[in-house]
């Protein structure tokens, strides 16, 4: 099933707040990458990272899995069949686009765990790889700290957690242009100035952007070794955090 092109919010009748409800379901492919620069890179190193730390008898989630995109790479990439692949997503209309996209791996090991659930009620074990790719910045900040202490103690020693969000930067100057810089990027992969400026209007907080500092601190907090990171292309990042 391929996705419809992106232009919700290019009329009068687009959505004040940001949900992920069918209408999102249906272009989101489109969206998130003409919206996130690298995107594809990040997937298809998360698909690598995964190769290299997904160890034979444990598990591999992907938290807030969206339309299975990351799910997919790991699947591709991890070269041995002996783990369970689980992918939790608590939007139903994403959930069930995410089930067709799945649909290619039908017969294959290991079969995926679909699960349409909330992830801060999810209990993780025996994690080797955990990705919360553009989802922690969707939890309440208040539930962030504990949604990654739950994620260390689901995890095994040597484990790792693979974290994309959208930045901010505490230096206004650095915040600002790299802000301008990602919108000249959006006009550059189609989208109107109109359009940019009513998507963020729809997603004031409802994504709430923290610094790479702040990642790092409650990352370190809850246990993780150390956390640095591996992808940065304006104000957007991926961090990679061993337990």
């Amino acid at each position: 099933m391929t996705s419809r092109k992106d232009n919700l919010f290019s009329s009068d009748t687009a959505p004040v707040s940001f949900v992920f409800d069918e209408k999102v379901a249906d272009v989101f492919d489109d969206m998130i990458n003409r919206s996130v620069p690298g995107y594809s890179t990040i997937i298809s190193m998360i698909g690598l990272l995964a190769r290299q730390y997904c160890v034979p008898g444990s598990r591999v989630y992907d938290l807030g899995c969206s339309l299975g995109a990351a799910t997919l790479a790991i699947h591709n990439q991890v070269p041995h069949q002996d783990y369970q692949l689980i992918a939790i997503d608590n939007s139903p209309a994403m959930v069930d686009r995410c089930r067709n996209n799945l649909d290619v791996l039908r017969n294959q090991a290991p079969v995926v765990d679909l699960r349409c659930a909330d992830i801060l009620e999810t209990e993780l074990q025996q994690a080797s790889v955990v990705v919360l790719n553009f989802t922690l910045q969707f939890i309440a900040p208040e539930q962030r700290a504990g949604l990654i202490a739950r994620i260390w103690s689901g995890m095994l020693p040597g484990g790792i957690l693979i974290l994309s969000e959208k930045i901010r930067f505490p230096d206004q100057t650095l915040d600002h242009l790299f802000i301008d810089a990602y919108h000249s990027f959006k006009q550059r992969m189609g989208y109107s100035e109109m359009e940019i400026s009513k998507k963020r209007a729809a997603l004031e907080n409802v994504l709430v952007p923290e610094s790479i500092a702040t990642h790092k601190k409650r990352t370190l907090a809850a246990g993780f070794s150390t956390v640095d990171v591996w992808f940065q292309c304006f104000n957007f990042a991926s961090l990679v955090a061993i337990r």
